[in-house]
């Protein structure tokens, strides 16, 4: 595998360190927004889950619209929305303004995701095609990795004496730091060449050729060259491409694996997890503090179990990843269920005499009382102290008040993590890219991706509520219930897509 190669995989991906920084930042900004702008629940969600809503829309469309205009150059206006999102987020000065910022962010989120893998795809063989699309997954955790190191150390920093930083200017130094990786990522666009088999479609031959030497050398690229014409002779006398043809019968047992796959990467909550960490593991008991600094756990575990992806996609396969992965997140979410299940809650007057905060007393009626379940106790002291004071001071109250087996809460979110970061997260890239004919690729992966954030974002908007209203422990078990269910579909219908050319799996899987 050329350098140059991996040069070109990594730059498109970077796309993707774009989304997870957004992604793992907003779990920290809505600690400070959230009270700023005195957000109930579900405007709460509409914010975290603004960019999701987004992405759909973009996701059904993007990879139409580079069909035409080409990846490259779609690409590059991704690159340029990451940077006006960037910037408007941080100026927000209303809920609203913030909430369209993030809708412009999510446009961009919602094309890159699509068209990195396709563009990999199209670049990479067959021998390494798995590892490289990958690397999209890799850049999404190392962005959560790096947001929430920032935002790890934009929390310590905040109101220290002579400092800039206060609660309310905090969250938009976090929200407005994402500019300087959209800048980088729309530079280092400019070195990335056409996608070859792109510019097969539109019939520009010696381009693509150009294109396919300078990345694997004469001999690997003749090879390519001679996979893919041999694709071009058969395809040219098919109809234009429409809308509806993706529901073609030839082509129904791939699109139901890449619905299922799709529909399963996102319902069993990770963008809930990931979203909303910083306010999950307050829910534990461990304060702030150690809320923010439990996030940079959680994102390292994902970069280490990505690179376990990475390394076993194209030695094991996409069959086995997702099956284990799949197993291990519904264990892992069943064990925080339980964990949570076994917690109480209980403020004592001497706990209500130390808290900071000014209103701290109102909370002396709940004094002693013991709470069986989260969602009793957060409506006592909300309703006592009203929603914007609890907001901003949920994270002493709770780690004054609960008792619960946090280490058993911390092994069931980095299982969870650990067993998607190997599995539904790189993988179901890896097996969208793969499945489809170039013809239908944009269009059936837009589709899928389409759904695939709809359900991300109706997560994220619910997920709030859900701990609000129907608690932690039952929040997680339905998605480790759902996680077990699409275990045994997977099991039944998935197949291996493994060391095959995208042609030779156009002739095993697209029914004539």
């Amino acid at each position: 595998m050329s350098k140059k190669l991996t040069f070109i995989a990594l730059v498109v991906s970077l796309g993707g360190f774009l989304f997870g920084f957004d992604a793992g930042i907003i779990s920290g900004v809505m600690s400070f927004a959230g009270p700023e702008f005195d957000l109930n629940e579900i405007q709460s969600g509409w914010v975290v889950s603004a960019p999701s809503f987004a992405a759909m829309f973009a996701m059904l469309f993007s990879g139409r619209i580079s069909d035409f205009i080409g990846r490259k150059k779609t690409l590059l206006f991704v690159a340029f929305l990451y940077a006006i999102s960037a910037v408007s987020s941080a100026l927000a000065i209303s809920y609203e303004m913030l909430y369209f910022a993030r809708i412009i962010g999510g446009v961009a989120f919602g094309a890159a995701l699509v068209l990195a893998p396709i563009y990999i795809a199209e670049i990479s063989t067959s021998e390494n095609r798995g590892k490289l699309v990958s690397l999209q997954q890799l850049n999404i955790v190392f962005g959560f990795f790096a947001a929430f190191l920032s935002n790890y150390f934009f929390n310590k920093y905040n109101g220290v004496e002579s400092s800039s930083l206060t609660d309310e200017t905090v969250w938009r130094w976090m929200l407005g730091v994402e500019l300087l990786p959209a800048i980088l990522y729309f530079v280092f666009l400019f070195f990335v060449p056409k996608s070859p088999r792109w510019l097969y479609l539109k019939g520009r031959f010696d381009e693509a050729k150009e294109v396919l030497t300078l990345i694997h050398g004469s001999e690997r690229g003749a090879l390519e060259i001679e996979a893919i014409e041999k694709n071009i002779v058969a395809d040219k006398h098919r109809a234009p491409l429409k809308m509806k043809d993706v529901l073609k019968p030839s082509l129904r047992f791939i699109l139901v694996v890449g619905l299922i796959v799709g529909v399963l990467q996102q319902i069993t909550g990770i963008n809930a997890v990931y979203f909303y960490a910083t306010s999950i593991f307050k829910q534990t008991g461990i304060g702030t503090d150690a809320a923010f600094s439990s996030g940079v756990l959680l994102s390292t575990i994902s970069v280490v179990f990505t690179f376990v992806a990475i390394y076993l996609i194209d030695r094991m396969g996409r069959r086995p990843l997702l099956l284990v992965g799949t197993a291990g997140i519904a264990v892992s979410l069943l064990l925080c269920a339980y964990g949570f299940r076994q917690a109480t809650y209980q403020v004592s007057k001497e706990n209500i005499n130390q808290f900071e905060f000014s209103d701290a007393q109102k909370l002396l009626p709940l004094a002693d009382i013991v709470y069986d379940n989260d969602v009793a106790f957060k409506s006592a002291a909300k309703e006592a102290l009203g929603n914007k004071v609890y907001a901003k001071n949920d994270g002493a109250i709770l780690e004054a008040a609960t008792t619960i087996n946090a280490n058993l809460i911390l092994i069931g979110i980095l299982g969870f993590i650990a067993c998607f970061a190997f599995s539904l997260g790189p993988v179901m890239w890896v097996l969208l890219s793969e499945l489809y004919p170039i013809k239908y690729r944009g269009l059936a992966i837009g589709v899928i991706a389409f759904i695939n954030s709809l359900i991300s974002s109706l997560v994220q908007l619910v997920f709030p509520w859900e701990l609000s209203n129907l608690g932690n422990a039952l929040s997680f078990f339905i998605f480790g219930a759902i996680a077990l269910v699409g275990f045994f579909i997977l099991l039944k219908i998935l197949p291996e897509t493994k060391g095959k050319s995208l042609e030779e799996l156009e002739l095993e899987f697209v029914k004539n």
